[in-house]
């Protein structure tokens, strides 16, 4: 395990950091319940996180303006002041799309997620110092201090790539479950009244069935967020909301009704056949199917 592994794992199972993470968790997650802010955080319009889409501007700006500080000469001084300041103005917006992100963490993605905080707050914090030299004329020591706020930058960016590449956090849970596209029977018509709820397997992929009204609804059990139990959430007025973190699917075309979920839910046709309820993926074609 190299030094980088080693850090990262001592992070994650450093847990006093837990006795801050907590508090500040919950106070986001309070700050952030209102819907029209859990969707345009959470990336809702895009169909997948906004977070990642986000951390490019202030990024991008910020070492690009390190680089033309340390390369550029005299004639680049103004193109990296500019810089500068478009991260300080995109950070925060980013934050609050990572902070979102961030409060549905628990454990060691939690403890990880408040260090990858940390570091993209000390980044800020030195650039806007970088900034207020350079108005003053002090090219030496905003250069110093853009150098730092690189150097913060670049170790943010390494937890938060460990978050998202080696831990998973928010990515879509059921980007790889795919049930059957052939109508296959899961269940007996007399096994699910009207108004009641069943999970069946298909395929290998477990399926949320629930009739209201005499039509049978289907929908892939696993939240896209993070893995939720679907089965277990509130259902109403043709939706069901997650138990674990509120994100809320409409059952007929699997549309995200409030975040933090951002990637669809995938649903499944369903009928019934010869008294026997049978489902296939939505959208097959019907010459591939068999009743």
């Amino acid at each position: 395990m190299n030094l980088l592994h080693s850090m990262v794992e001592a992070l994650e199972n450093f847990k006093p950091l837990d006795t801050v993470a907590a508090p500040v968790a919950a106070a986001v997650e309070k700050t952030l319940r209102p819907r029209v802010l859990r969707n345009a955080l959470s990336g809702k319009a895009l169909g997948h996180r906004l977070h990642p889409v986000m951390t490019d501007i202030p990024t991008g700006a910020w070492t690009m303006a390190t680089l033309l500080d340390l390369v550029g000469g005299r004639d680049s001084e103004h193109s990296a002041d500019l810089l500068v300041g478009v991260g300080i103005a995109s950070a925060l917006p980013t934050a609050l799309t990572g902070a979102n992100d961030w409060a549905d963490t628990v454990g060691k993605d939690s403890r990880v997620g408040l260090v990858h905080a940390v570091g993209n707050s000390t980044a800020l914090t030195l650039y806007s110092l970088s900034a207020v030299a350079r108005r003053r004329g002090s090219r030496t020591a905003g250069t110093l201090l853009g150098v730092g706020g690189c150097g913060a930058l670049l170790f943010s960016a390494y937890l938060g790539g460990h978050l998202s590449y080696a831990r998973g956090v928010n990515v879509n849970r059921t980007a790889w479950r795919e049930g059957p596209e052939a109508w296959t029977p899961v269940l007996t018509d007399g096994e699910l009244a009207d108004g009641e709820r069943r999970v069946v397997e298909a395929d290998g992929v477990s399926i949320l069935l629930y009739r209201d009204g005499g039509t049978v609804r289907a929908m892939d059990s696993v939240c896209s967020h993070l893995g939720g139990p679907l089965e277990e959430g509130e259902i109403s007025d043709g939706c069901v909301t997650c138990p674990w973190h509120g994100s809320t699917f409409r059952f007929d075309d699997g549309t995200v009704v409030r975040g933090p979920a951002s990637n669809p839910q995938p649903v499944y046709e369903a009928r019934v056949d010869d008294g026997m309820i049978t489902v296939r993926r939505a959208g097959a074609e019907e010459s591939i199917s068999s009743s």
